[in-house]
C-alpha cells in the first residue's frame, strides 16, 4: 500500500485492514456530491473501474476525472507498474486517482484491492466491471465457429474472466456500495459490461460458444444480485450494459463487416454508457440495457 493510501487511516479502517474487511467506518456518512453532468442531477462522487489499464476501462477513468472535478476514481488493473497511461493520469490528477492492483481471476487479489479502497474511502458510489476476454493469442483462446472448436481450457478462461471475476468483485465491494446507497436518496450503481450476444432469445447465428455462454451466465448472476439488492433494501442498482461494437483490441479482428456508423469510438461508447449509469435509479435495477437505452431480451 502506498504512503498516500496510509495517510489518515481511522481506527475503524485499521480494524477493517486487520480482518474486518469492507466494514466502512460507522461514524462517517457517505453523501453524494453535485457534479456537472448532462442532466445536472446529483451524481456519485467515488468510482471504481475494474479493468482500467486500456481500452474502454481507461476511457471510463479519463471521462470520470474530467466530468466530476471533485470525484475520486479507483482504477484497477493486473499490473499497475506497466499501466503507463494510468500513471500519466495519476501525475495529472494527483490524489483524485488511485491506481490499484487487482486481478479479477484471483480472489486474494480482489480482497487486497478492497482493503486499499477501504483505507481511502468509507464507501463507493459507482463500480463498473469492464475487463473481459474474447480471444487471447497467448492461450489460443478464440471464438469457436463450431462444436469442434470447444475446449475445456477455452471455456474455463472465458468464464474466469467474463463471469466469475466480475461477480466476485461485486461480492467483495458490495458492502461499500450499499453503504453509499443507504446514506443517499440515489442508489449506488453496480454496472457490468455485458454483450448482446449473451442474450439467449436473441441468438440467431450461433457460434462464439464460450463468449456467449460466459456473458449469458454473467447476466443471470447480475439479475440475481439485483433481486437481492431490492429485497434487502441495499440501495444498489445492478446494471448490465451492452456498449455496441467499439473500436478496441477486443473487436479489432471482427470489424471488417461493421458499418462505420455502427463502430463506435471509445470516447462515444463510454459517454453513452455513463449517461445510462448516471441516470439510473432503482427502477432500472436488474435491467439488460443497450447503448441506446433500449432493453435487450434475455
Amino acid at each position: 500500500m502506498s504512503l498516500v493510501h496510509m495517510r489518515s487511516i481511522s481506527m475503524a479502517t485499521r480494524l477493517a485492514l486487520t480482518g474486518r474487511l469492507h466494514q466502512a467506518p460507522t461514524l462517517v456518512r457517505c453523501l453524494a456530491t453535485q457534479a456537472q453532468s448532462s442532466g445536472g442531477a446529483e451524481t456519485p462522487s467515488s468510482y471504481l473501474i475494474q479493468g482500467a489499464s486500456r481500452g474502454m476501462g481507461l476511457e471510463f477513468v479519463r471521462q470520470l476525472l474530467t466530468d466530476d472535478a471533485k470525484g475520486t476514481v479507483f482504477a484497477t488493473c493486473r499490473s499497475p507498474a506497466a499501466a503507463t497511461d494510468l500513471q500519466a493520469l495519476q501525475k495529472e490528477h494527483g490524489d483524485r486517482l488511485h491506481v490499484i492492483k487487482l486481478d479479477a481471476t484471483d480472489e486474494s487479489s480482489i480482497e487486497e484491492a478492497a482493503k486499499e479502497v477501504s483505507a481511502v474511502t468509507p464507501c463507493l458510489s459507482t463500480l463498473i466491471n469492464v475487463a473481459g476476454v474474447l480471444q487471447d493469442q497467448a492461450t489460443g483462446l478464440k471464438p469457436e465457429r463450431s462444436l469442434r472448436g470447444i475446449s475445456s481450457a477455452n471455456l474455463q478462461q472465458s468464464f474466469a474472466v467474463n463471469t466469475i471475476g466480475p461477480i466476485l468483485v461485486a461480492r467483495t465491494f458490495m458492502p461499500l456500495l450499499s453503504r453509499f446507497g443507504k446514506d443517499n436518496e440515489i442508489p449506488a450503481k453496480l454496472a457490468f459490461l455485458s454483450a448482446r450476444v449473451g442474450s439467449i432469445s436473441d441468438n440467431k447465428l450461433g457460434g462464439w460458444y464460450s463468449y456467449r455462454a460466459s456473458k449469458a451466465a454473467l447476466n443471470q448472476l447480475v439479475r440475481c444480485a439485483g433481486l437481492e439488492s431490492e429485497r434487502k433494501k441495499m440501495g444498489v442498482a445492478c446494471l448490465l450494459l451492452h456498449p455496441g461494437t467499439v473500436d478496441t483490441d477486443l473487436s479489432a479482428p471482427y470489424q471488417g463487416n461493421i458499418r462505420d456508423d455502427k463502430l463506435f469510438t471509445r470516447e462515444r461508447a463510454v459517454r453513452q454508457l455513463l449517461d445510462i449509469v448516471r441516470g439510473a435509479g432503482m427502477q432500472d435495477n436488474g435491467r439488460f440495457i443497450a447503448w441506446d437505452k433500449t432493453d435487450i431480451p434475455w
